[in-house]
Parts: structure tokens; sequence; C-alpha cells
């Protein structure tokens, strides 16, 4: 484990996306790992609805498969399905820790938003327009940041969608 973790690659990658896009919002390093986002929230004092979990899925369509990130609340599940029939795919499966991290550079569990070393297509939950403040996984278990809904619309190109 890096010394610290604000000097680890993936999150020095996701301090300078963020830079670049003008988000003031600066990376929090957490005490304890948060892999999931009730754990986050605990450690940040907020609710867990607050917090943006980035999810990898396979997106297939005729007879390929890419990536794709929804970014939902963490009080939610994602309805393959209905994503499915939103963005007209045959199906939407879960991806593996191998495939998140050869499409976004990043592991499960620190998966950011931004800073992905590929384009990923990418879904944001509208029910995180209910909170002026979310928190995002900022390349690392141990960092996220604080930005809105608007601003991971804005900073991801995202598609703001119902997706649980």
């Amino acid at each position: 484990m890096f010394e610290n973790v604000l000097e680890h690659p993936s999150v020095r990658r996701v301090a300078a996306a963020l830079m670049s896009f003008g988000v003031r919002g600066q990376i929090t390093v957490l005490d304890d790992a948060a892999r999931t986002a009730r754990q986050a929230a605990e450690a940040l004092g907020i609710e867990t609805a607050q917090i943006a979990n980035s999810l990898v899925f396979r997106a297939h369509c005729n007879k390929t498969i890419r990536p794709l990130l929804v970014l939902t609340s963490g009080i939610h599940r994602v309805d393959t399905i209905k994503v499915a029939d939103l963005l007209e795919l045959t199906e939407v499966s879960l991806a593996d820790a191998e495939f998140v991290r050869e499409h976004t550079g990043f592991a499960i569990g620190g998966v950011a938003p931004v800073a992905l070393i590929h384009p990923v297509e990418t879904v944001v939950d509208i029910s995180l327009s209910r909170y002026d403040q979310v928190w995002a996984a900022a390349g690392h278990p141990h960092t996220v940041f604080p930005t809105s809904y608007d601003e991971l619309l804005r900073v991801t190109g995202g598609h703001p969608a119902e997706v649980a």
C-alpha cells in the first residue's frame, strides 16, 4: 500500500481529470477502505443515497460487447433490463474485475466516473439529482470526491436516466 494514497497513480489520474474539468471538490482520503456505498456513506457521515456508485456493465449489442458505466445512487440496484431497453441493447450484464480494469483502468471499489483509460458510455441515475452534493470514487477504495448531479453529467458526458 502506498504511504500516501493521494500519490497512487489512479488517484493522481482522477485528480488531473477533475482539475481539467474545473471541479472544485477536493479528493478526500477515507481512514478505511470503502468498497460499498454504505461504507463510504458511514465514513462521510451522509446518507447512502448520496453515494454515486460507479458500476461497470457489459453492454451486449449485435454480437458485440462494450463497457457501460452506470452511476447510480448507493441505495439503488440497477435494473439491467430497464437499462438495456433504454439504450436499445440486447442485454446488460455486470462486468467482472478483469473487464472493469481493462476498460476503465481502475480496480473494482475505486472506479471513478472520470479519467477512464478508454471512453465509456455513461448513464447517470436521475435520483442523484435530489441532493446538492453527492460523492463518487476517486480511483482507490480509500478516496472519494464531492460533486453534484449536474457536474457528473457534465464531466462524464453521461445520459440522465432512471436506472432502478
